[in-house]
């Protein structure tokens, strides 16, 4: 009796919860002057974390005496990872909102929303309207794309179980990505090339390069490890956030040992190359300069001596920097100075120990 009623409960709040989203999207609906509002403060609900009130319902125990957290939700959960499951498990619960988002197609945070609450319903709900996939995935990569970046500009991780589910139970399952068109399917990973590293599931990158679907023009640009470090570069140049691309730039060591076309690899190193040096048009801080002057002998060592020297004499045409450069390297010297001096004095006594020791 106490798992029908905990099942009861969730079932309940589940569709309490289904039925407010309704209401807002109907709302923002009828009322034009509203609507922005409506569905930016509907977006921000559903990627709110599960409160504890709601994760004693949401995690209690069903029928079958198993809890939600059992049911492929992780322990941080948000209400469209609890939302996302439930429509897929009772469909019906929301066709009346797919109803009303279609109606709304056009309007901001709508892609958002319909990338939070569908993104499972879509793979794993059978679908027999062909028409109705080929808007459903487009929406869903334009989504997800929104949704991501937000997770950049705020450098937080909120929407990685999204991500994680796109690449795992989706990009590197053909029976699922083969729902979606050919040109959603591209779209896809390529989205998916541009916030791997952000995630920090580099780890997977070589099974994710195994699964590209082919590309119109791989004979001009390369294979699917060109098409990714494309990608990259192009997302790289993209990035404003300091914490965000020194991450990126951290994780870029991953590439090492990609087999890659010369047009691709020049490509990579005037990117890594435009964030070695100060002013326009990336002006990067000197933190993400080195960075990727690191992450660039690393990983095209050949070379290495010369691009330093080059670029320390275009240093030269930026006399307002000099000031700057000047004072950094008389720090650097004191530093290395004094490293120099506290690594004698502890090589001198440790040597005086040794030798009291022996005598």
């Amino acid at each position: 009796m106490q798992r029908v009623s905990s099942s009861s409960r969730r079932s309940a709040y589940l569709t309490a919860l289904t039925q407010e989203i309704e209401r807002k999207l109907q709302k923002a609906l009828s009322s034009q002057s509203q609507r922005f509002d409506l569905l930016q403060q509907l977006f921000a609900d559903i990627a709110l974390e599960v409160d504890d009130r709601a994760r004693e319902i949401i995690l209690s125990k069903d029928e079958d005496g198993v809890t939600a957290a059992d049911d492929g939700i992780e322990n941080r959960i948000c209400f469209y990872d609890v939302l996302a499951n439930h429509y897929v498990k009772v469909p019906e619960n929301g066709n009346h909102i797919l109803e009303l988002i279609v109606q709304l197609w056009s309007q901001s945070f709508v892609s958002h929303i319909f990338a939070l609450l569908f993104h499972k319903w879509l793979f794993e709900v059978p679908l027999e309207n062909s028409e109705a996939l080929l808007r459903y995935g487009s929406a869903l990569v334009q989504g997800a794309t929104n949704v991501f970046w937000i997770d950049i500009q705020t450098n937080t991780r909120r929407f990685i179980s999204l991500y994680r589910y796109l690449l795992e139970e989706v990009a590197l399952d053909p029976a699922r990505v083969d729902k979606i068109s050919l040109q959603a399917r591209r779209d896809l990973f390529s989205l998916l090339s541009r916030f791997l590293f952000f995630y920090n599931l580099d780890h997977m990158l070589e099974s994710f390069l195994e699964h590209f679907p082919s590309y119109p023009n791989s004979f001009l640009v390369g294979g699917p490890a060109d098409i990714f470090v494309i990608e990259l570069s192009d997302q790289l140049q993209k990035l404003k956030v300091e914490p965000v691309l020194l991450h990126y730039l951290s994780h870029m060591r991953a590439l090492q040992g990609l087999e890659l076309r010369m047009t691709t690899s020049t490509r990579l190193k005037t990117c890594l190359y435009s964030f070695t040096s100060p002013g326009g048009p990336m002006y990067p801080t000197r933190t993400v300069r080195h960075a990727a002057w690191d992450t660039l002998d690393f990983l095209f060592p050949v070379g290495r001596h010369p691009r330093h020297v080059i670029s320390f004499f275009f240093r030269l045409l930026y006399p307002w920097y000099w000031p700057s450069s000047c004072w950094n390297f008389v720090v650097t010297c004191i530093k290395a100075l004094l490293y120099s001096i506290l690594r004698l004095i502890f090589s001198s006594w440790e040597s005086m120990t040794k030798s009291k020791r022996n005598a």
